[in-house]
């Protein structure tokens, strides 16, 4: 007879039962992002933190935290918002002890991949990190000794399923049963969680502990969406072409995983549009011999290690649909909104099946089922997100030069392994070419830079919203010139001199006049009038955020990137105080709470948002 899992309705009395079964040595394994059992975790973080005698080591990736505002202006506009979409959300004690550095001295956590830029000054977080690719991160759960597993799952008739994150559960319980490790499985049930098939699927008799019972089930954390500027929608057309038909396509969460998912359903649902705004787009430039501007045919079978809702989208367009074995995308975990969620829920049992969720193993590399792979995954093409690249093709993605963690590598180096272990695939790496910081524009093509996450000998293809650089198999000096391609133009100069003074390029080479105007405003007059039709909205797959936040999250973008400039500062004070009064500023300054200010401050305050508003920022 298979043994059914010990059943608990209070996280206090799981907790209890899981210390006396590990002795209080306990060494947490939990799943990354949307997966963790929260109630189970903050149950054993307070019953240790409490008896000195125990002790806790939570191995993980990607904690989530509700948003808090990191100034008076992000407070006043996040405070709203994160009430009303994270009440009754449980927040995870062990990540405001860290934060604040005040874990117990018997309480430690390890992570992988952290929420990207959220823990650069938090010293223990910065410490505790492990640098790797996210495919072998169950060998090293298992190095750490651990012991317990908690999850958040999904229940079925007979049995539960890990939803959202297989992560590396699956692999873990495949270790188990050979002998090479030994845990206690634990699940939280959520009735909120989609029931996913796929290894997701875990028979009751594989978990030790089950939390569940009337007031179990919570809020799920959700990602809003933050809006598509016109530089994201410019790198999404210029990929969309990069898409073959009948081939395979791996995209992140975020802005341009949005960008690109839009751009492929104009390209299949409105031809014409789409071809106009390439070709405005690319202006003089030649067309990348790598594109392709046909709608699908046979379509496209998804394999990505984030399942990000646009990919729903993708099958409602009749684009996701090369099934591989009567499936059209495998995942490793998914993150979203509440409305994400609730699309899964509402599907019928046929339709979620053509959706499997595997490890991250499994999804990230080819070992394993290599033949079978191989056949499904043709016309590769790994799209993923950089913060900068180097003029010779390095990409830097996960951390600082000073050695600061970001974010982590995760699955991206796996997947550009792939990219070049595949007949026909390729690695796509999208970054605006420009960031603002300090109140000044930066380029993120640099000549080089003290952290490298790819190495230049990956290089394959860069896109900025400039155009496309393909790098694989070219010199050094074909690298810089199609690097110098997609750099804003502000800065190609300078970039120029660094490699002619490095001797990486001829002295006589000049950039292209085809290439000479890469700037802000020509990609605004390229794209501006298909954004105010609609063609490239703000949002194309919806979002949580009202009319009045969405106007508000532009200005505030606005005085963000003034920050660190007193001139640019004093400018939108100016102003909030002489401009023409922007339509709905009454509303957003209502929303912020500063329609009225008091003190000198919000007085300030107010005036910035008023002049953020009236100098119409660009997106």
């Amino acid at each position: 007879m298979s043994r059914r899992p010990s059943s608990f309705t209070d996280a206090r009395d799981l907790a209890d039962a899981v210390i006396d079964q590990t002795g209080g040595k306990i060494v947490l394994g939990l799943p990354l992002g949307l997966g963790k059992a929260n109630l189970v975790v903050n149950a054993l973080y307070a019953r240790v933190a409490e008896d000195p005698a125990l002790s806790l080591k939570i191995v993980t990736a990607l904690t989530l935290e509700t948003p808090h505002g990191v100034n008076d202006l992000h407070r006043r506009f996040i405070e709203p918002v994160a009430e009303r979409l994270f009440a009754g959300y449980p927040e995870l004690d062990y990540a405001r002890a860290r934060r604040k550095g005040t874990l117990p001295s018997n309480i430690e956590v390890i992570e992988f991949f952290l929420l990207a830029g959220r823990w650069l000054n938090v010293p223990d977080a910065q410490q505790d990190y492990i640098s790797t690719n996210y495919t072998h991160a169950a060998e090293y759960v298992m190095a750490q000794g651990v012991n317990v597993v908690a999850h958040l799952v999904a229940k079925g008739a007979k049995a539960f399923s890990l939803s959202c994150n297989p992560d590396v559960t699956p692999d873990l319980l495949e270790a188990r049963k050979a002998g090479a490790c030994d845990f206690l499985l634990v699940g939280q049930v959520n009735d909120k969680l989609p029931f996913m098939e796929g290894d997701a699927a875990v028979a009751a008799s594989d978990f030790s502990h089950i939390l569940d019972g009337p007031d179990i089930s919570h809020t799920l954390y959700g990602s809003p969406k933050l809006p598509v500027s016109l530089a994201d929608h410019a790198m999404g057309l210029h990929i969309a072409r990069l898409i073959p038909d009948g081939g395979t396509l791996q995209i992140g969460i975020g802005s341009i995983g949005d960008a690109v998912a839009h751009a492929l359903i104009l390209r299949h649902r409105q031809n014409d549009d789409f071809r106009s705004l390439v070709r405005e787009l690319e202006g003089d430039a030649p067309s990348s011999p790598l594109g392709s501007d046909a709608p699908f045919d046979e379509g496209l079978y998804g394999l990505s290690e984030m399942f990000i809702d646009s990919f729903l989208d993708l099958m409602d367009a009749d684009i996701l649909k090369r099934a591989v074995d009567g499936v059209v995308l495998h995942a490793a975990f998914f993150i979203g909104t509440e409305a994400f969620y609730q699309r899964l829920r509402d599907m019928s049992d046929a339709e979620r099946r053509r959706i499997a969720m595997k490890p991250v193993s499994w999804v990230n590399a080819l070992f394993r089922e290599e033949e079978e792979k191989r056949a499904a995954r043709v016309k590769a093409r790994f799209v993923n997100n950089a913060m900068m690249v180097t003029l010779l093709g390095a990409v830097v993605s996960d951390g600082l030069e000073d050695g600061r963690v970001v974010s982590g590598v995760g699955g991206q180096h796996d997947f550009i392994v792939q990219s070049f272990a595949l007949d026909g695939a390729r690695s796509i790496i999208a970054l605006g070419a420009t960031r603002e910081s300090g109140g000044k524009t930066h380029s993120n093509i640099r000549w080089s830079y003290g952290n490298q996450t790819i190495p230049r000998h990956l290089r394959d293809i860069i896109v900025t919203e400039y155009g496309v650089a393909d790098l694989r198999g070219k010199t050094d000096a074909q690298v810089i010139a199609a690097m110098l391609s997609v750099t804003d133009s502000r800065f190609q100069g300078t970039l120029l001199d660094r490699a002619k003074a490095a001797g990486k390029i001829p002295r006589g080479f000049k950039i292209p006049d085809a290439y000479r105007n890469n700037t802000p405003e020509r990609i605004a007059e390229a794209l501006g009038s298909a954004a105010s039709a609609e063609l490239l909205p703000p949002y194309p797959f919806g979002t949580d955020f009202t009319d009045v936040e969405q106007t508000l999250i532009l200005a505030l973008d606005h005085i963000k990137r003034a920050s660190g400039s007193k001139t640019r500062l004093a400018s939108l004070v100016l102003g909030g105080l002489t401009g023409v009064p922007a339509p709905g500023e009454h509303e957003c300054l209502d929303r912020m709470k500063l329609a009225r200010p008091g003190g000198l401050s919000e007085r300030v305050s107010a005036l910035l948002v008023k002049g953020a508003l009236r100098s119409s920022p660009t997106t």
